[in-house]
């Protein structure tokens, strides 16, 4: 009855791209409910966004209402929510880990598993390094910097709704389901590395710039980083010097545009030299337990040394959470081989927090 529905809203055309959408779930939800003889609940008339796209934050409120009786089992599709209007409004890909936060922040849940087909999160991508050490434990802070160099983890705003609230991520697996899997935390407890993980992306391109005084030319940076902007470019990385800066970009990014992006930067700049390099790669060390460790910069370049890996690029965040390296593509594999083999595959006292 609910598919013949569907197709009778299908014919009429009035229903949007992201009601379609969102069926898949709906429909399975249904199905699930009535197997497990459970109270169903459509997120629609529960999770709501603002007008700015934002899950409004009434929605925990009107969720965890709903799902008050602690005797009852309930079922709720992924996916989907309204929007002010309460019309249907799908989350990105990956949204059910979304859905799943949410509904976990809403009932103050003491962890949120949340199921899938890996044994947890791994220290660095199985294509390049063989059989990966799994995450046990990793930080909030952690999964945040290694998603956005592209290592695949959590959906990045699944990890919102419950970090606010300082709930714990359990990721474990559905066919394995006695591996304890990784936990997502907002403090660490002690460990066996100092690190939580490596990743890294290939392809960016590096302008770099040298201009005598540039210090004292005011807006310099500003309108360099400008002509990114009026091509639609964003920057990833700016490190810079007295004479001297670097805007790092995605290639993707950058496309067919880096003859019209060099044509700008000397028409609007005038530097005295300008060199762009392409074919780059960025890798990110990341863990808490570097802020702690005596010569955790040394072992980095000693291990790009070790993998006869030219480095390009440093920068570090102010956090200290993470070190990025940029490389030749060509060495990209070699480096990220040779970082894991020096962090993970070692002896070495456990990582302690300071008092």
């Amino acid at each position: 009855e609910a598919l013949q529905d569907f197709e009778q809203e299908l014919k009429s055309g009035s229903v949007s791209k992201d009601f379609v959408a969102s069926r898949g779930e709906y429909l399975c939800g249904r199905l699930l409910a009535q197997y497990l003889q459970a109270e169903f609940i459509d997120p629609k008339d529960y999770i709501t966004f603002d007008a700015a796209g934002r899950i409004d934050a009434v929605s925990y409120s009107k969720l965890g209402e709903a799902l008050r009786d602690e005797t009852k089992l309930y079922v709720i599709p992924g996916f989907y929510g309204a929007d002010s209007k309460g019309q249907i409004k799908t989350f990105s890909r990956g949204g059910s880990d979304i859905s799943g936060a949410i509904a976990a922040r809403a009932i103050h849940a003491e962890v949120y598993e949340n199921w899938t087909d890996v044994s947890g999160l791994l220290m660095a991508d199985p294509r390049i390094v063989n059989n990966p050490r799994p995450m046990d434990e990793v930080s909030y802070r952690e999964i945040r910097e290694l998603s956005y160099m592209g290592a695949s983890v959590f959906h990045d705003e699944a990890i919102e709704p419950v970090r606010s609230a300082g709930i714990p991520i359990n990721i474990r697996n559905t066919n394995n389901p006695d591996d304890k899997g990784t936990l997502i935390v907002r403090e660490l407890s002690p460990g066996p590395y100092s690190i939580a993980g490596i990743a890294g992306k290939r392809n960016f391109t590096m302008f770099s710039l040298e201009k005598s005084l540039m210090n004292k030319e005011r807006g310099f940076g500003r309108r360099l980083l400008g002509i990114f902007e009026t091509h639609g470019i964003s920057f990833e990385h700016c490190p810079s010097g007295i004479d001297t800066i670097s805007v790092v970009v995605s290639g993707e990014e950058l496309g067919d545009k880096i003859e019209a992006v060099r044509e700008d930067i000397q028409r609007m700049l005038q530097p005295d030299r300008m060199e762009i390099s392409t074919d780059l790669s960025l890798i990110a060390i990341v863990g808490e337990g570097m802020i702690h460790q005596v010569g955790a910069a040394a072992q980095v370049f000693i291990a790009l040394r070790d993998a006869k890996a030219n480095v390009r690029i440093i920068d570090q965040g102010s956090s200290e959470l993470n070190i990025i390296v940029g490389v030749q593509n060509s060495d990209y594999e070699r480096a990220i081989q040779s970082l894991y083999d020096s962090f993970v595959n070692f002896t070495a006292p456990a990582f302690t927090k300071p008092g």
